[in-house]
């Protein structure tokens, strides 16, 4: 049967069509709006406009969603309503408007659903999980490749742009502002206390960006889904110097990720540092097919 998704992000609204059944999937089609919702939080809540761009953009979904005739669809929204005051009046208006019911995912069952969906391709025994987003990062503990603990922290790469940098590439002083803002985060939060590991399994847009740039940059063969520390060390720095030659280097692969993908590598970086990881793998997929598998599929 045919099913669609949408994952409504704090960095972007997400479609994707799936063709599945009760054991395995097929992705179909995929469609993606730049929303930035988490640029329209103020005081903590989400505005009017923020509101009215979420309906824009599933609004927009359902007329595609329309024109291929597909009925069966679910939305699920992470941080970029999770982490406002006004959860409850932005989903009613929301329902109000598009009739669409939107389910918001705790911090742990996005996490939960994250590593779901790194394991449709990749496998490892025992490590950590990662899923850098752009108002939140999740992160879990993996041991005997079971999910063993798995909570949020509420840092990303578009909130830390919007928080912390004047320009459109952190100088030195929004770079520090960043890190404290990083440090501070993970000091107050539970995932403190997880203990160092030598693999970090990740999904989400910041880790596939950060796998593209090291294979032009380091030689990596096409098919590979992993990078060193190390590297991953090299290609921060790099960025950071915040420099023309940074600048054309995200435009040449990353050009939508012009403004958030400095934030996100040093999430990525400090998660690396402080878990003493040597070798980061990248899956193909993530939180929706997740999702697809732990809420749609055993429904069918």
């Amino acid at each position: 049967m045919k099913y669609a998704l949408i994952d409504m992000g704090s960095n972007s609204i997400r479609l994707t069509v799936y063709d599945l059944d009760e054991s395995s999937f097929k992705i179909l089609f995929k469609e993606k709006i730049m929303a930035g919702l988490a640029g329209y939080v103020e005081h903590g809540r989400l505005t009017q406009d923020g509101i009215d761009c979420a309906c824009r953009s599933l609004r927009e979904f359902q007329t595609t969603l329309e024109l291929l005739h597909i009925e069966h669809l679910a939305v699920f929204a992470t941080a970029s309503l999770r982490n406002i005051s006004n959860t409850i009046q932005a989903v009613e208006q929301i329902r109000r408007e598009t009739g669409v019911e939107v389910e918001v995912l705790s911090g742990e069952a996005e996490a939960e659903c994250g590593f779901y969906g790194a394991v449709c391709d990749m496998e490892m025994a025992d490590g950590l999980f990662a899923d850098i987003g752009g108002a939140s990062t999740e992160l879990g503990l993996l041991t005997g490749g079971q999910l063993q603990k798995a909570g949020s922290v509420p840092v990303g790469s578009l909130k830390l742009y919007r928080d912390c940098v004047k320009n459109i590439l952190p100088g030195k002083g929004s770079q520090q502002r960043i890190k404290d803002a990083i440090q501070t985060a993970f000091e107050d939060g539970a995932l403190k206390e997880l203990p160092a590991m030598d693999q970090l399994l990740c999904v989400g847009g910041t880790a596939r960006a950060a796998l593209r740039l090291c294979k032009n940059l380091f030689g990596l063969p096409d098919g590979s889904r992993s990078f060193t520390r190390a590297q991953l060390e090299q290609l921060t720095e790099q960025l950071c110097k915040a420099d023309k030659d940074a600048a054309d280097l995200i435009l040449r692969y990353e050009p939508e990720r012009i403004h958030t993908l400095i934030p996100g590598l040093m999430v990525l970086r400090h998660v690396a540092g402080c878990y003493r990881i040597s070798h980061i793998a990248v899956s193909r997929y993530g939180v929706r097919e997740g999702y697809l598998r732990q809420r749609i599929q055993p429904t069918l």
